[in-house]
């Protein structure tokens, strides 16, 4: 009997030693499925709703290297449930936060234009709402590049940014934000409030459904908030997600996908009251939410956190049926990409991506669609260029190699930013080449 490898025996047992909620493994060492229990990570209910089942899939952002191409490439379940006591959509969780966020870590908020742009406009907004000035702290989770904090820094607001992925928190260092290495929760918040800091305004942008550990992450946040502070979170609103059929926005990185229903319940539960609530545009459709101590009476709860959670409540996110649903109408998308890339193909054509986003790779890969149907694709960031998407192994270049082979279709795989996108490559029309937008419905532009 041949001698198994370790490291493939190792990524093997890996989705079962690291699961979170997952039930206890046979005591031979083997998982016997019939054991397996997945429980909320927010309140420990059991999941037995699915919402949509996307197979087999590596992580989204561990683009790859072309000296490892031939190395065996692990792949997670990736499959989504929803609680019905607290209505959390979820994962579980396959593979450790700190192998995910590391100092390989490949995006860079600073390469969209739009997301700066809405990154100042934000800034601009809260400091004059919640009268942020030079002897107010401001501090961000998951601060990135510090494309945000150098708003509030500009101003001689201080600001720091919390950022577990060591390269991307040394790019913001070097424009002059101060950045705390480390993974955000209970621990940390006590280490900096131990050091005198605490925040008046605690930032988040599309942080929170990244966090495998909910209730430590909400925790830590009730303790580093000072007592008249303020949060605002920003996150895909799952309101969108279902009625838009975004579901390549479901990869290993995101742990959770939020309702306004949920969020509220989960905040309260460590004594945080979201007191506004704003719809915004970013990311397909997000929520940008305001949260106080449920000490604070100096900021009341506003109608509109009423209005959507009853918006919700009507549209069924209470509801197992809603979700249900979802389903369908995921392998139906699936269908339309690979009838049009099929046809295309037997015409003769050429389909290049643009991108390489990790929503991008829960489609090609849940979609079956490798360099046999697009050639390649290109990405804005040089962290990028040179290296492959995960399971498909479609090449990553820059932008200019579309200037060089003339495709006929460019498929956009980030397509909540199809107009900055197309705007930038108008170019492409010269010689007849088409944009094709995949998500909500494919859509083809001349």
């Amino acid at each position: 009997m041949p001698i198994l490898n370790q490291n493939f025996l190792k990524h093997i047992v890996r989705p079962f030693q690291l699961t979170e909620g997952l039930g206890n493994i046979a005591e031979q060492g083997e998982p016997s499925m019939a054991a397996v229990e997945r429980k909320c990570r927010f309140c420990a209910n059991t999941l037995r709703v699915s919402v949509a089942d996307l197979g087999m899939s590596p992580v989204s952002n561990n683009n790859i290297k072309p000296e490892k191409l031939s190395a065996m490439e692990p792949f997670y379940p990736l499959h989504v449930y929803v609680c019905e006591k607290c209505w959390l959509v979820q994962l579980a969780q396959f593979q450790a936060a700190d192998e995910i966020f590391n100092d390989d870590y490949a995006y860079f908020s600073s390469y969209s234009e739009s997301w700066l742009d809405h990154a100042r406009q934000y800034s601009l907004r809260v400091i004059e709402r919640f009268s942020i000035n030079q002897e107010s702290q401001v501090v961000e989770i998951a601060s990135n590049d510090g494309y945000l904090l150098k708003n509030f820094n500009e101003k001689g607001i201080r600001s720091l940014g919390v950022e577990p992925c060591a390269n991307v928190a040394q790019a913001a260092e070097e424009i002059g934000i101060p950045s705390l290495i480390k993974f955000f929760g209970v621990k940390t918040a006590e280490e900096m409030v131990h050091d005198g800091i605490r925040a008046d305004l605690l930032i988040g942008n599309n942080v929170l459904a990244h966090v495998p550990d909910l209730n430590d992450f909400v925790k830590g946040m009730k303790i580093l908030l000072s007592p008249e502070g303020v949060i605002t979170m920003e996150f895909p609103h799952l309101k969108k997600l279902i009625e838009f059929n975004q579901f390549d926005t479901i990869y290993h990185e995101h742990f959770s996908y939020f309702s306004l229903v949920t969020v509220e319940k989960v905040f309260a539960a460590f004594g945080l009251v979201i007191f506004d609530v704003e719809e915004i545009p970013t990311h397909g459709g997000s929520l940008r939410i305001y949260a106080r101590h449920d000490s604070d009476a100096s900021k009341p709860i506003l109608e509109a956190v009423k209005n959507l959670r009853n918006q919700e409540i009507k549209a069924g996110f209470k509801d197992a049926a809603v979700y249900n649903r979802f389903s369908e109408q995921v392998k139906e998308t699936k269908r339309k990409l690979l009838s049009f890339l099929i046809e295309t193909k037997r015409l003769g054509k050429t389909v290049v991506g643009y991108g390489a986003p990790a929503k991008g790779n829960t489609l090609l890969n849940y979609c079956g669609v490798r360099h046999d149907f697009v050639d390649y694709t290109v990405d804005l960031s040089p962290h990028k260029q040179g290296l492959f998407l995960p399971g498909t192994h479609i090449p990553i270049f820059s932008p200019e190699k579309i200037i060089e082979t003339r495709p006929d279709y460019v498929l956009i795989l980030p397509w909540n930013l199809k107009d900055e996108i197309m705007k930038q490559m108008a170019h492409i029309r010269e010689w007849g080449c088409q944009f094709v937008v995949p998500i909500p419905e494919l859509q083809v532009y001349e």
